[in-house]
């Protein structure tokens, strides 16, 4: 290990037990003497993150419901700016075109996370280079034999349009490059870990607040896809999440958007594999 990563992954540790340590019931206090509905939507990424905050609350006080739903980050954004949400999650920024549309919308951003390529757990390869996976989902690379695997055709997963994780892995991995029309498109994080756990000759992307045994990252240009790169600054592939509002948040919907950003919520990110922003 190089003597630089030590500060950086020192600290990582520090971060990881100070989110970890015992939720205080304070946090949920600032909920006393509020009722009503709370409707979510938007990025996927979100999702475990956002139940895991609803339960707590919900369980404590009944009197408030909260849905989550996902539909990816332009689903989130036009949601909630146009009334039908409180809260659009989205995994990426508001576009310029979406402020010039929108201008009322707030975000607030409370976690980084890091976008990984994977493969299922059955495929012999264990790392690519950015310009090896831009090559594949370009259609000038299609068999696995000519990145080191079987000789076998490449099944290419991606994400539609709508998602923030999409959007991170085109920028920042594919170099804006063109993805192959016979790509297989899913619709959320959890849905691409289902295809790749069961296709073995798939290379598809996803949160790596997603990642689990039932599928493998690689490698990126000598680099594991892990959140202590993520914060170091090793690992290329990240993005803040974000939630959003139409304008300022009423009572309950702050109230939901600072215990996210609480230290109760920031152990509740860290449970799920990603970075809280405090």
């Amino acid at each position: 290990m190089r003597h630089g990563l030590l500060p950086s992954l020192f600290f990582t540790v520090l971060l990881m037990l100070f989110y970890t340590l015992p939720a205080t019931a304070e946090e949920l206090d600032r909920f006393a003497g509020l009722k009503g509905k709370i409707d979510i939507a938007g990025g996927t990424a979100h999702i475990p993150v956002m139940k895991d905050a609803a339960r707590h609350i919900m369980t404590k006080y009944p009197q408030i419901t909260i849905t989550v739903a996902g539909g990816g980050s332009g689903v989130g954004i036009q949601k909630v700016a146009e009334g039908l949400v409180d809260i659009g999650n989205a995994g990426r920024p508001i576009s310029a075109k979406e402020r010039e549309k929108y201008p009322r919308l707030r975000s607030f951003p409370f976690a980084v996370d890091g976008v990984a390529p994977a493969v299922n757990p059955a495929n012999i390869v264990s790392e690519l280079t950015s310009i090896q996976i831009q090559n594949i989902f370009s259609g000038k690379i299609n068999n696995w034999k000519d990145v080191g695997g079987d000789d076998a055709e490449i099944h290419i997963y991606n994400r539609d349009e709508a998602s923030g994780t999409r959007s991170v892995f085109w920028k920042k991995c594919l170099n804006k490059g063109a993805v192959v029309e016979s790509a297989n498109i899913v619709a959320s994080n959890g849905a691409m870990k289902v295809a790749v756990s069961q296709d073995r000759y798939a290379l598809g992307y996803m949160s790596i607040g997603h990642l689990d045994n039932t599928v493998k990252a690689l490698g990126l240009d000598g680099v594991a896809p892990t959140q202590e790169n993520a914060i170091n600054g090793h690992y290329p592939i990240v993005r803040k999440l974000f939630m959003n509002t139409n304008g300022a948040p009423a009572p309950l919907v702050k109230a939901f958007i600072d215990y996210v950003m609480s230290s109760e919520g920031a152990a509740n990110i860290s449970n799920h594999g990603y970075i809280p922003l405090q």
